[in-house]
């Protein structure tokens, strides 16, 4: 072979090793569109944040994203198709407290949160309120505790159905303070908060945004704030650790989650997104406005974060005795 082409075949073969040496989706992604992965119906709460968050997410990397809604058994439907996805960066997965509930919830489920999907990051978090009938005469935590245990078995606590944060938030507080109280189940929190003002059930674990109007219409008593700090709809509400109960801390978070064996790097370009998307002041006052928190973390931080809480539901879980099929 002419020496020409041997130093031609040579440069060919040094390109081909650098080209693969180093991964394209590192060099291109996103080179098309990215699936935002939304577990639970549209309209609800997760859809309408999932939608929030994909327009924006998709501003940020230049390239469109899509939610898509895979609804069912409380969130695991979603989760695990996003988990079965190609781990490419192109199918990612907005999750709640359900993938650290779940795994002690349900008797089997067809995919394991804590192998099958990798963190991202977390994006929001949803402040709850303890409240109750205002003919409940009771004004504080340790006022319906005390109320219960002279009355066992004779109130009640509204449900947004089992594995919901509302459900095993009751659920969390009658097994603390061992109490008799019994669970009422509905077919989500906002059918739950409309049986509350009723006066069908007697005390709900809600999100702040959705009781908040109610509380300051005196339809119903917040008891307390679930959440580390005061909330700024309701400020005059305690904390549960002004309440005595510092351990009763109850936040409907998400996170953003990918399927395992997703590149580092794209979880990376993924998590420095988010990051910068959810420290927008624009983009936070936008979720303040729905009564949502902008969240951030590393990778890591969540990873750390699902475990915690997975083993905190968990222990609610057994110790209640609440299951579902």
């Amino acid at each position: 072979m002419p020496k020409f082409l041997n130093v031609v075949a040579a440069a060919s073969a040094v390109l081909t090793l650098a080209s693969v040496a180093v991964p394209v989706p590192a060099q291109s992604y996103p080179a098309k569109p990215v699936r935002l992965i939304l577990p639970f119906p549209p309209g609800g709460g997760t859809d309408i944040l999932g939608r929030m968050l994909a327009q924006k997410l998709g501003e940020n990397l230049g390239q469109q994203v899509i939610a898509e809604n895979r609804p069912g058994a409380g969130g695991n439907v979603g989760a695990e198709y996003a988990s079965r996805q190609a781990p490419d960066g192109y199918s990612i997965v907005l999750c709640s407290p359900s993938i650290a509930i779940s795994p002690s919830l349900y008797k089997k489920l067809n995919y394991d949160p804590a192998k099958d999907l990798t963190p991202i990051s977390l994006v929001a978090s949803i402040p709850n309120l303890m409240v109750v009938h205002p003919s409940i005469p009771a004004k504080s935590l340790k006022e319906i505790v005390a109320l219960a245990r002279k009355n066992p078995g004779k109130l009640n606590f509204g449900s947004g159905g089992p594995g919901t944060t509302n459900d095993l938030g009751a659920r969390y507080f009658i097994a603390e303070n061992k109490l008799k109280i019994e669970m009422i189940p509905h077919k989500g929190a906002n059918q739950a908060q409309i049986a509350l003002l009723s006066g069908e059930v007697d005390m709900l674990v809600i999100g702040t945004a959705a009781a908040a109007p109610h509380v300051k219409a005196g339809k119903l008593r917040a008891l307390a704030a679930l959440g580390k700090n005061r909330d700024p709809a309701v400020p005059e509400v305690p904390t549960v650790a002004e309440a005595g109960m510092p351990w009763f801390t109850v936040d409907t978070w998400y996170g953003v989650l990918a399927p395992t064996g997703t590149p580092r790097d794209i979880i990376n370009r993924l998590n420095s997104a988010f990051v910068k998307m959810l420290n927008d002041p624009a983009m936070r006052k936008q979720l303040a406005a729905r009564g949502t928190d902008a969240q951030t973390s590393t990778p890591e931080e969540f990873a750390k974060f699902i475990a915690s809480e997975t083993e905190r539901w968990g222990r609610v879980v057994r110790t209640s005795g609440a299951t579902a099929n």
